[in-house]
């Protein structure tokens, strides 16, 4: 029925984007990163337009710049040269910027809507190509229902101020072209202060998307790279029913989640609300997103034969 998460970081990997990504990394001031990214704009744009003519009209969540910035990083000797000479720096400028970037945590890091906040020009230039590509299709008489997604709140006021910046960038574009086009703005939710603020962060959402992931994680406290080394010694003893990675935690996950629906549903009854992630595929998770009222699962194309499955079966489980 569309695509739940479509993961943008993916896309600054190819070989064409990747090296202006770095520039804008090793940037030192605005414009420098604004004159990076104005040559990725056009890229992600057409990127964007492939995908929207793909789903023809079909619902694509587009989850903004997640990872940390060191994820981008050049990766050998080559690489840093050819970086260092786009960028008029000696190479040793540029390996200390690229190490001034390492993280002792990175998943708790500078990553997500943090970005944003420090480097407002990175969201902008994302919703600029996403917005100009719904507008090209606009104009050729195609559908096309874009969503965007902004990763890793934990404070309301994060997603008021992108949400803010975004609206007026997109009328700007959208007044220019005049085109009238509904593009949503919502959020994941996905560490537990979300879920128990979720009634103030709901004021400034279209939709959640409950990223259990990274909720697994951050409830826990367990690495979900690491994870492996115990978690079978858990299910296998007894203290777990099964890995929390791949079948919801319902007494606890599951507990953040059903608060984080009651309470945003009380500020904004028209809320969307849906789970991305590998849970999504998960048949007793679906069970779960059922009976706590979510209204749609995402998970991998190959999983999605069994979730269709699955949800029909909740329905006729919970009837």
């Amino acid at each position: 029925e569309g695509i739940g998460l479509c993961r943008t970081e993916h896309m600054f990997f190819d070989k064409e984007k990747i090296i202006h990504v770095r520039a804008m990394i090793v940037s030192d001031t605005e414009a420098q990163r604004k004159a990076a990214l104005k040559k990725i704009m056009p890229l992600q744009k057409k990127d964007f337009l492939a995908i929207f003519k793909a789903m023809k009209g079909k619902p694509v969540t587009i989850r903004l710049l997640d990872p940390p910035l060191h994820e981008f990083i050049p990766q050998n000797k080559a690489e840093i040269e050819e970086l260092a000479q786009l960028m008029n720096l000696k190479v040793a400028e540029v390996k200390a910027k690229l190490d001034s970037l390492h993280e002792l945590n990175p998943m708790l890091g500078h990553r997500g809507c943090r970005l944003a906040i420090t480097y407002p020009e990175i969201y902008a230039t994302q919703v600029e190509a996403i917005t100009l590509a719904a507008i090209e299709m606009k104009k050729k008489k195609l559908d096309v229902k874009p969503e965007i997604m902004i990763p890793l709140i934990c404070e309301p006021q994060e997603l008021e101020i992108i949400r803010k910046d975004s609206e007026a960038l997109i009328k700007e574009l959208l007044n220019k072209a005049g085109i009238k086009l509904d593009i949503q703005i919502g959020t994941m939710i996905e560490v537990p202060r979300a879920a128990l603020l979720a009634h103030k962060i709901a004021e400034h959402a279209d939709f959640f998307s409950f990223g259990t992931n990274d909720l697994t994680q951050t409830a826990f406290a367990f690495s979900r790279d690491d994870a492996g080394k115990f978690l079978p010694d858990y299910v296998e003893k007894g203290l777990f029913e099964a890995d929390p990675f791949k079948t919801l935690d319902e007494s606890g996950v599951g507990e953040l989640v059903s608060i984080a629906v009651e309470r945003g549903r009380s500020t904004n009854k028209g809320i969307k609300l849906g789970i991305c992630g590998e849970h999504g595929g998960d048949p007793q998770t679906i069970d779960f997103c059922y009976r706590v009222g979510l209204d749609y699962v995402s998970c991998s194309p190959y999983r999605v034969p069994i979730a269709r499955l699955a949800a029909a079966q909740a329905v006729l489980n919970n009837a």
